[in-house]
């Protein structure tokens, strides 16, 4: 991508003194060049090598993309002090946040090595991707059907039951009924080259063979 991609990024001067160097030992510490970040994150390497010299300061969305390609968070990159965890997680505080289709709220604290979500799958929506990233996933169904399928294999989960795997097995889920299903989620965050959710398209797998 040519650097007229790049032209809403803020001119010199206005980016904090940290930021600079955090990206640079932030993309080193992920393990990736500047060419293989710069591809995930839609930049030229010419662009990124200048915000990792302070030259330019990113926008916003240009920064988000970096803090989700490195695992961190905008605050971290920009160099602020987060404060303690609150261990606490009010379930009427949180947020109903779709996206591609299903609903997820926060269950879980920030900055922990594993994200729990509240998570809503309608039926039809994102029923033919199939997932594949380091990692491990918990999930438990706690209204509806849940039909998961786990490399070759499908099961059928009601409410009650539950599913603990590696997510480096391709899986797809699924609503298996007309009012979706609800699942509390659990999965391991990963840093690394890799660590971004792969998606690809798959062909439905029957499942009306009944639960495994």
């Amino acid at each position: 991508m040519d650097d007229a991609t790049d032209t809403p990024d803020a001119e010199p001067g206005a980016s904090t003194p940290v930021l600079a160097p955090r990206l640079r030992d932030q993309r080193r510490a992920s393990g990736l060049t500047l060419e293989a970040a710069a591809r995930r994150t839609g930049l030229s390497a010419a662009h990124l090598s200048r915000l990792e010299s302070g030259l330019r300061q990113p926008s916003l969305p240009v920064l988000l993309g970096l803090a989700r390609l490195y695992g961190t968070t905008v605050s971290d990159l920009l160099g602020e002090t987060a404060a303690e965890p609150d261990p606490i997680v009010r379930g009427a505080s949180m947020a109903a946040v779709p996206a591609g289709g299903w609903t997820y709220r926060r269950a879980g604290g920030t900055g922990r090595a594993m994200q729990a979500l509240r998570v809503h799958v309608p039926a039809r929506a994102q029923g033919g991707l199939v997932r594949v990233h380091p990692g491990e996933e918990w999930l438990y169904v706690t209204a509806g059907v849940l039909e998961l399928t786990l490399g070759e294999r499908a099961h059928r989960l009601a409410a009650g039951d539950s599913a603990h795997f590696d997510s480096l097995v391709p899986h797809r889920l699924a609503a298996g009924g007309p009012d979706g299903v609800d699942l509390l989620f659990v999965h391991t965050l990963m840093q690394s080259e890799t660590s971004a959710l792969c998606v690809v398209p798959r062909e439905p797998v029957d499942t009306r063979g009944g639960r495994s």
